[in-house]
């Protein structure tokens, strides 16, 4: 019996050794099943958010509120990458009849070349960033002596930053020509052309944030870089003759050797495109003012987004304006109306609107004044084939 039990011990310790590694087994499982319980409740949470943005949209996109609906659907309409979050809720029909609601009355007139007096205009040399900024009121937007004035103006639903050039022979347009697949940010842009401030400008591949070429048009230097009318329906070249005055005109019409024609009648030596077109497709707009008269519209005749806008004063200062949008410091971005208003106020003979959202950006001074709203390149810009700089 004794050796019996002798033997038993010893198996008996085997048998308790071998019961250990099921415990280790248990914690690697434990493990595991905290893993899977973190995965399940991230991927509930997402299909959470996902399921409530959908419904959300849903109410915005809901004719409950027409107003709502309508600034709902432009404002999607005129985005690069979700246009087709309104085809989600609505049909081809119903979102053009939103569009055609908001839409705005064609503007057919060429710019009047004889509103535009530059006899006053001194050209001092190089800007000075330093002694160059005026922080003055817009009350007094027209009695400092700076070459560059910065204002800022604030609407309801946007934050934006006005710069006015005095002498429009400073603006030119910059570009990384010859074109390749990354673009450069707006503070490269300007500090490789020896320039001081600028914006970005028109139409480009913005896929993915590579900006590396154009769409539409480019002159530069009175060249032609980039020459493809017909690639997007709607385009308007907007830019600068020889003169330095700022021209804004209807190309979408014209074969690349009517723009070629163009180019050498009108002396253009700086130009971008960008598309004025109202459908179920997309929502853009470039002519806000032309020889005075504002464009006519059709309740906002837009959504609300960040904008670029550019015009030229009777005594033929440039200005820039660029504004915030899509929750960036909770505001939702500037309106066509906006866009007329501004420009108003600051006495703009002719204005156009350029390429927004996520491009829209303002350099000066070593130091942005508008960045982009995208979250990862809030403190710079997208990056850029071209873009109006001031030298």
């Amino acid at each position: 019996m004794i050796p019996q039990k002798t033997n038993k011990a010893p198996n008996t310790q085997v048998q308790s050794g071998k019961k250990r590694r099921p415990h280790k087994s248990n914690g690697k499982s434990k493990v595991g099943s905290i893993i899977l319980k973190v995965l399940a409740f991230i991927l509930i949470t997402v299909l959470a958010i996902a399921l409530l943005a959908y419904f959300g949209l849903g109410m915005l996109m809901s004719d409950s509120n027409p107003e709502i609906q309508s600034m709902t659907v432009t404002t999607f309409l005129e985005t690069g990458a979700f246009k087709f979050i309104p085809h989600l809720y609505l049909s081809d029909s119903e979102i053009q009849k939103i569009v055609d609601g908001n839409k705005m009355k064609d503007m057919d007139a060429d710019v009047d070349e004889g509103l535009i007096n530059l006899e006053g205009i001194v050209y001092e040399g190089t800007l000075n960033v330093s002694t160059s900024t005026s922080a003055e009121s817009d009350d007094s937007q027209n009695n400092s002596s700076a070459p560059i004035e910065i204002h800022e103006v604030s609407g309801s639903t946007y934050y934006g930053t006005m710069m006015i050039v005095k002498d429009p022979s400073r603006v030119s347009l910059a570009t990384i020509y010859p074109w390749r697949d990354l673009g450069v940010t707006l503070d490269q842009l300007v500090k490789d052309n020896g320039a001081v401030a600028g914006i970005n400008g028109g139409l480009y591949n913005s896929y993915n944030n590579t900006g590396g070429s154009p769409y539409g048009v480019i002159v530069s230097n009175g060249q032609i870089q980039y020459n493809q009318p017909q690639q997007w329906p709607g385009l308007v070249l907007v830019g600068f003759t020889e003169n330095n005055i700022l021209q804004i005109i209807d190309i979408s019409q014209m074969t690349p050797k009517q723009v070629e024609q163009l180019v050498k009648d009108r002396k253009i030596r700086d130009a971008v495109t960008f598309q004025d077109e109202a459908s179920d497709a997309n929502n853009h707009f470039v002519q806000l003012i032309i020889n005075g008269e504002a464009r006519e519209l059709h309740g906002m005749g837009s959504g609300l987004n960040p904008r670029t806008a550019i015009g030229q004063r009777a005594d033929g200062a440039v200005l820039m304006f660029v504004t915030d949008g899509r929750g960036k410091n909770g505001h939702l971005g500037a309106s066509a109306s906006d866009l007329i208003e501004v420009m108003r106020r600051f006495d703009a003979v002719n204005a156009a609107n350029l390429d927004g959202g996520s491009s829209s950006c303002m350099y000066y001074g070593d130091e942005y004044l508008m960045t982009s709203v995208t979250f990862y390149n809030a403190n710079s810009s997208w990056r850029l084939p071209a873009g109006f700089v001031v030298k």
